[in-house]
C-alpha cells in the first residue's frame, strides 16, 4: 500500500538498534544512532502497533536494560517517574502506491508554480501578511529544497516548501495560505504540485500535522494523502 521507502524507514530495524522488550503490539528498541533531539520517539501505526525508539542512555534512565517485560501503561509510568515528557504527537500522512500514480499523471494547476530567489520580494510581502503563529506552524521557507507558490490575480497568496528529512528519501512539507484566500483550493493544489516535484526526484512526500489541527487533517485527505500513523518525540523542554 505504502511505498517501501516509507515502510523501510519506519518499520525496518536499523543496524545500530537493539530490541529491548515488547510484543507485536508494543515494542521498545534502543538505537545508538539517535540524536539528542530524537533520543525518544514513539510511532503508532494505523493498525494500532506502537514502536518506541530511544537511546541507550534513556533506556538506562527508564531501567529498561534488564530485558523485563514492559507494556504501554508501564512505559508511561516510567516516563513520569523519570521526568521525561513527550512533545505531542503529529499525524503522519503519505501517498499510497495508487495515489502516487494518479498524482504523477496530472499537470500542475496554472495558478501554481515554483518560487525562486527572484520571488523574494513577493515572498516577503506574503510573510508580512501572515501571522507569526501560522508561519511557525507551517515552516515554509524560500530557501528550502523546493518551494511553490499559489497566485491569485498576480499576487502570492499561498506557499508550500519541502526539504529532505530524517536522512531518508522522505521530503517533509509545509503549506500556508493567507486567511482571506483560504477555502479556494490553493493549499490542495500546492500540496499536490510540490509532492509531484518531490516524487519525480526520488523522494516520498511527507505531510505532518498536530492531532487537533482538523483543517490540516482535512487538507491531507483532499490532497490525496493517507494517514500512516502518529509520531511523537521527547519534548525539547523535558528534563529527561
Amino acid at each position: 500500500m505504502f511505498p517501501s521507502a516509507i515502510t523501510d524507514f519506519w518499520l525496518t530495524p536499523s543496524p545500530t538498534s537493539r530490541f529491548l522488550c515488547g510484543d507485536d503490539t508494543f515494542g521498545i528498541t534502543a538505537d545508538t544512532a539517535l540524536d539528542e533531539g530524537e533520543r525518544l520517539t514513539v510511532l503508532t501505526t494505523t493498525d494500532g502497533r506502537t514502536r518506541v525508539r530511544l537511546t541507550p542512555a534513556v533506556a538506562a534512565a527508564l531501567d529498561l536494560d534488564g530485558g523485563q517485560a514492559v507494556d504501554e501503561t508501564g512505559f508511561g509510568r516510567r516516563l513520569e517517574v523519570a521526568g521525561i515528557a513527550l512533545h505531542g504527537a503529529d499525524h503522519l500522512f503519505y501517498f499510497t502506491d495508487g495515489a502516487r500514480k494518479a498524482l504523477l499523471g496530472e499537470p500542475d494547476d496554472p495558478s501554481v508554480r515554483p518560487l525562486t530567489a527572484a520571488d523574494a520580494e513577493a515572498f516577503a510581502r506574503f510573510e508580512a501578511e501572515a501571522t507569526e503563529q501560522d508561519l511557525d506552524d507551517a515552516f515554509v521557507e524560500l530557501d528550502h529544497w523546493a518551494v511553490y507558490g499559489a497566485f491569485e490575480d498576480g499576487r502570492l497568496v499561498g506557499a508550500a516548501s519541502t526539504y529532505p528529512w530524517g536522512g531518508a528519501q522522505l521530503a517533509d512539507l509545509g503549506v500556508l495560505t493567507l486567511p482571506p484566500h483560504r477555502g479556494r483550493g490553493h493549499a490542495r493544489r500546492l500540496v499536490r504540485a510540490i509532492s509531484r516535484h518531490a516524487l519525480t526526484r526520488g523522494y516520498e512526500p511527507q505531510y505532518r500535522c498536530q492531532l487537533d489541527n482538523h483543517a490540516s487533517v482535512a487538507l491531507a485527505g483532499s490532497a490525496g494523502l493517507t494517514r500512516f500513523g502518529t509520531w511523537d518525540i521527547v519534548s525539547p523542554d523535558s528534563d529527561g
